[in-house]
């Protein structure tokens, strides 16, 4: 995936402009200051915001998973974990055992760190080439961050090219091989 002067929003323009090579077995991470538009250029690479300005590139029939920060309401729904990795083509074979071992329960049973790591698993290991993570530490704690990271660089190693947006800087450095920094008009 490359992206050359790209500009996106949603109503109007909401980006600086971005130049981005996104090379296949790389972990690029996104960061800046809140409102920057992170997390709607991760929305334009997956064709879900609008492109005002420049290009995207993307090969034909690329396989994309985004995982946002917003995790659906599972109140009620009688999905367990199991289920939901079924829906995605996920498999549980390498999920760290506090979480492989709750995998028959509901997910509105589980807590909320583990139904976050469950929901970035789900989407880490479906067949995709470019995989798109919105601030995937929210909500985790010291191990599950470890385990993510670990993981992110075996997707990569796969193929898998990841794009990830956080705030969290040591996770950014241990996770990622580049990092693109996104600066407000203010600060430019």
């Amino acid at each position: 995936m490359t992206a050359r002067g790209l500009v996106a929003g949603w109503e109007q323009p909401a980006t600086p402009p971005l130049d981005l090579a996104l090379r296949t077995g790389e972990i690029v991470g996104l960061t800046g200051p809140n409102g920057v538009g992170k997390s709607t250029l991760l929305a334009a690479f997956a064709g879900r915001a609008r492109v005002f300005a420049g290009q995207l590139e993307k090969r034909p029939n690329l396989q994309i998973a985004l995982r946002t920060q917003d995790v659906p309401p599972v109140a009620g729904l009688p999905l367990s974990g199991r289920d939901l990795l079924a829906l995605t083509g996920a498999g549980p074979v390498g999920l760290p055992a506090w979480l492989a071992d709750r995998l028959d329960e509901r997910l509105d049973r589980l807590s909320g760190g583990q139904r976050h790591y469950l929901t970035l698993w789900a989407v880490l290991q479906a067949p995709a080439e470019l995989v798109l993570l919105d601030e995937p530490t929210n909500n985790l704690d010291a191990a599950g961050v470890r385990h993510l990271t670990a993981h992110l660089h075996e997707r990569a190693g796969e193929g898998a090219g990841i794009i990830v947006v956080s705030h969290d800087a040591a996770f950014v450095a241990a996770a990622c091989d580049r990092v693109v920094v996104l600066e407000s008009a203010d600060e430019r």
